[in-house]
């Protein structure tokens, strides 16, 4: 049952506003799915240990700020734990874990991504769960996942970003020449993928847990997710027994379909269909192409890619990415390659209010994050509050739980948090 958020000190107004997560997470998988949820109004309370989670170490941290040491954070913390609540337990102490028992009896979504094997290490088995609170919905971020989709034999492997893009396919599809060495894809999509699947399976899982009265078990392979992702590649081996490699900046079913030179950098063009091959050669001064029995359709193109790549190439290698922009821009599918720093010039993200500050404590300076791409009309989402300090919320929310004061300090002091109240 959904409760009032305005008890909480969260944000008001989201789509899952009253919606209540224990966020037992860390590293990227996991703190970005409970950010999804958290952009989207739900109140999601990070657990972290004594110390706070590692990866408050990772920069890059602005110069003043201060340290992981006091309770600070880098910019690697910062995105991905922003909207939420922070509160310091020591899960091997049993007051600890009577703590987090007490809070899992009244949340919704609980939501951790340790090694197989660690919750039920903690006592908090599916039985132990359901018996704490039947409506809580458990999902669980593993490399190769947990019990309920299939027991992998490599349940007790690690597994980071790279380990899901490699097993996972998308390396192997990956690299700059065609059937080439394969390449690891610059964002941890490893994570962020799987990440993005534990955020829907929750809210699907929270969907019938409201109408049922039951919470059920979200299990969450990385490396599926990555596979998930690969869907062609299943299809194409299927259907013609070959296993495509890596395939350049080009696409294996349509042409041209990628990234191209320009006199200043690159730009990509894609070609879904024979309209826009009309089109785009109309605009580069060679509308013979359209009918040229050669290049007139995808198919031909595929079987002349060479030289329909060699043609796109020599006009756009000859003009800089503005000169392509002017000629081409909103009438073919095309795009300059983006930097960091043009991306933060450009007007789309700025219109699109995807770029925004955060504050940075122990500077005046702000730290600019990524905002969330969902957006819901007339509903709060997206970024509206700095991630936590260690332990910042720890009484704040243990009082919310029903913890009397005497138990707040106890906590607090036993814990390591740094202030007994630091609303």
């Amino acid at each position: 049952m959904e409760r009032e958020a305005a008890a909480t000190g969260v944000p008001q107004g989201g789509a899952l506003e009253g919606i209540r997560v224990i966020d037992l997470t860390m590293m990227l998988a996991g703190p970005y799915a409970s950010m999804m949820l958290a952009d989207q109004g739900a109140d999601v309370i990070k657990i972290e240990p004594p110390g706070g989670d590692k990866t408050r170490q990772i920069g890059p941290h602005l110069s003043g700020a201060k340290g992981h040491e006091h309770g600070g954070f880098g910019g690697y913390f910062a995105s991905i734990n922003r909207n939420k609540r922070s509160v310091v337990l020591d899960l091997k102490s049993e007051p600890g874990l009577a703590a987090l028992k007490r809070m899992l009896s009244d949340s919704d979504i609980l939501i951790e991504n340790f090694r197989y094997g660690v919750m039920e290490r903690l006592g908090l088995d599916g039985g132990t769960l359901q018996a704490l609170n039947p409506r809580l919905v458990h999902v669980s971020i593993r490399g190769f996942g947990d019990k309920a989709g299939g027991v992998s034999p490599y349940r007790d492997w690690p597994a980071y970003d790279p380990v899901s893009q490699a097993m996972g396919g998308i390396m192997g599809i990956t690299g700059p020449v065609p059937g080439g060495i394969p390449t690891k894809i610059g964002p941890g999509i490893g994570d962020i993928a799987p990440a993005m699947f534990a955020a829907f399976g929750a809210l699907a899982a929270t969907f019938r847990a409201h109408r049922t009265g039951r919470g059920e078990r979200v299990d969450i392979s990385m490396v599926d997710s990555v596979l998930a992702l690969c869907e062609r590649i299943v299809f194409q081996y299927s259907a013609t027994a070959r296993a495509p490699g890596p395939e350049g900046n080009g696409h294996p079913l349509l042409c041209p379909f990628g990234l191209f030179e320009a006199s200043d950098g690159f730009i990509t063009l894609a070609i879904p269909n024979d309209k826009f091959w009309g089109v785009f050669v109309a605009l580069i001064g060679k509308p013979e192409l359209a009918i040229d029995k050669q290049f007139a359709t995808n198919s031909a193109r595929l079987e002349n890619a060479t030289r329909t790549v060699e043609i796109v190439s020599d006009w756009t290698s000859k003009r800089s990415r503005a000169e392509i922009t002017e000629a081409i821009g909103g009438k073919v599918p095309f795009a300059p390659v983006m930097t960091a720093a043009d991306i933060f010039a450009d007007p789309h993200f700025s219109s699109r209010n995807m770029i925004v500050e955060t504050a940075f404590p122990g500077t005046k300076r702000n730290l600019h994050i990524a905002n969330s791409p969902v957006v819901i009309e007339n509903l709060a989402c997206g970024v509206r509050t700095r991630a936590p300090m260690t332990g910042e919320h720890t009484a704040e929310v243990l009082r919310e739980f029903g913890f009397d004061a005497d138990a707040v300090s106890a906590l607090a002091v036993q814990f390591g948090t740094s202030r007994p109240d630091s609303r």
